[in-house]
């Protein structure tokens, strides 16, 4: 399927979330129809910026509800679309109180979902599902028993579960479900996106993501005395949108893709903001040994299996796949960052110093 030869709506799921503003975006203004699924469509604020960017732009939006625990939910929203972005998830890492109903499935019964009406809709010739990097390992030691210390799209998360790092078993869990519900028939091809650390501007001020939650603890105080020796993989969201549009129309596209632009360390993200803003925020200087946090890391929440399986051991993601098949060239992660958390301060997210 190349980008020229559809005038089919392209139907996108969990329109509202941060990488999905972003595709939705970019498929608009390339002059797409957009079929847009969102939770409640009285919630008219959170699918605002939506609304205006379509308005600003040749395609056209549609927005339907649908929930990700309902089968058939996303029938209306399916009709007549040949290609199908499957990337409402939900992102609870902490705060949660039941890891199975809250986390994992939501996360394996959406996906199922979504693809039973995939099953039921003529139309569907392909299905770009959004996965994670977790889907790829569970905890940072495994990097050890990778041939050339680096993960890439061979590797599977195998040492997550429902008690031990839940949110990454909850993606490898989705997208294994993912490819068993492709597998078993022949008419439309999935595939998967795989992104790291998704960081860099948003289109809206009330994205929930991962990458905000760590540089709120930067700018709060919470990292002030010192960061963990930890390490993540990290990616610019305008990089990872077009990783699942390239996905989307190269016919050639297959399997799965990691989408890295690199790795740096929390204390190595620290160093890049206090560069930039100075000394105005209470960015990390100093790294804590493992064997400290050893001792003060359950304090904080983190287990002891925790520190001993992901302190200490950098990890690195090959993401040479996405750029040979895609076509994708990587901006730069520390301009990223500076981004992201400029974006984070003009919103009011995180408080101005003076």
């Amino acid at each position: 399927m190349s980008q020229e030869n559809t005038s089919a709506p392209i139907l996108v799921t969990g329109a509202t979330g941060y990488i999905a503003s972003w595709v939705i975006r970019k498929l608009l203004e390339q002059g797409y129809t957009v079929h847009a699924t969102v939770r409640d469509l009285n919630k008219k604020q959170s699918f605002a910026h939506l609304e205006k960017i379509a308005q600003e732009n040749s395609g056209i939006l549609k927005l339907f509800k649908a929930n990700l625990l309902e089968n058939g939910s996303f029938d209306e929203a399916m009709q007549d679309c040949e290609i199908v972005l499957h990337m409402a998830s939900p992102f609870v890492v902490t705060n949660y109180k039941d890891a199975v109903k809250d986390i994992i499935e939501p996360a394996v019964l959406g996906t199922e979902n979504v693809l039973n009406s995939v099953n039921k809709t003529e139309s569907v010739k392909r299905v770009i599902v959004t996965s994670s990097i977790a889907s790829t390992y569970g905890d940072a030691i495994d990097i050890l028993e990778t041939q050339a210390n680096q993960f890439d799209e061979s590797h599977w998360n195998t040492t997550s579960s429902t008690t031990h790092q839940p949110y990454p078993y909850s993606k490898v869990m989705a997208e294994r479900k993912a490819w068993e519900m492709a597998d078993a028939q022949d008419r439309w091809t999935l595939v998967c996106v795989n992104p790291a650390l998704v960081l860099g501007p948003s289109l809206t001020a009330s994205t929930q993501s991962g990458s905000v939650e760590v540089l709120e603890q930067f700018a709060n105080g919470m990292t002030l005395f010192g960061v963990p020796p930890m390490w993540n993989g990290i990616v610019d969201v305008r990089d990872v949108a077009d990783a699942h549009i390239l996905a989307a129309f190269n016919e050639n596209a297959s399997g799965r893709y990691i989408i890295s632009g690199g790795s740096l360390s929390l204390l190595e993200m620290g160093k890049i903001l206090r560069q930039h803003f100075g000394q105005k925020f209470p960015f990390p200087r100093n790294q804590v040994p493992k064997k400290i946090f050893k001792l003060f890391g359950p304090t904080f929440g983190y287990s002891r299996d925790f520190i001993e399986k992901n302190m200490g051991y950098p990890v690195v993601f090959n993401a040479d796949k996405s750029k040979r098949e895609l076509g994708i060239t990587y901006r730069n992660i520390e301009n990223s960052l500076v981004e992201h958390f400029q974006q984070l301060l003009d919103d009011g997210v995180v408080k101005k110093y003076i």
